[in-house]
């Protein structure tokens, strides 16, 4: 029995990480206003808000920073979700997140790092205020 329990709370987890994935908000609001964790992580160490970020969906990342997500909390290579999302060039997220608070300068390599690697002037624009 503990087994099937053990198999079951893995594949809820993962239908929870798809949904911060698939931007979901909705279906996620359901499951953390039934106490499943704002920083609930995945193998890699990658938070909801994490994968939020990084496939684009600021509705859900503004849900989730909302809900007490840890904005600077890193992954298991030391990436943050602002990273991420300068990464992806979704602006709309680097927006919410800066706009949050999340630290530009938080991870390896850190946001800032990234929108100066790849040119990314809007981002870095985004993250200093000028």
């Amino acid at each position: 029995m503990t087994d099937q329990l053990d198999q079951d709370a893995i594949e809820l987890a993962h239908r929870i990480l798809d949904l911060a994935r698939d931007g979901s908000t909705v279906a996620l609001a359901d499951y953390l206003g039934s106490g499943i964790p704002a920083n609930l992580t995945d193998p890699a160490g990658n938070t909801l808000l994490m994968l939020a970020a990084y496939h684009g969906h600021p509705d859900t990342v503004a849900f989730l920073v909302e809900s007490g997500a840890d904005l600077n909390r890193i992954n298991d290579r030391g990436q943050s979700p602002l990273g991420g999302a300068v990464f992806k060039n979704f602006l709309p997220v680097v927006e919410r997140l800066v706009a949050a608070g999340a630290d530009p300068d938080v991870g390896t390599p850190s946001a800032m790092a990234i929108a100066g690697f790849f040119h990314r002037d809007e981002a870095i624009r985004l993250m200093t205020g000028s």
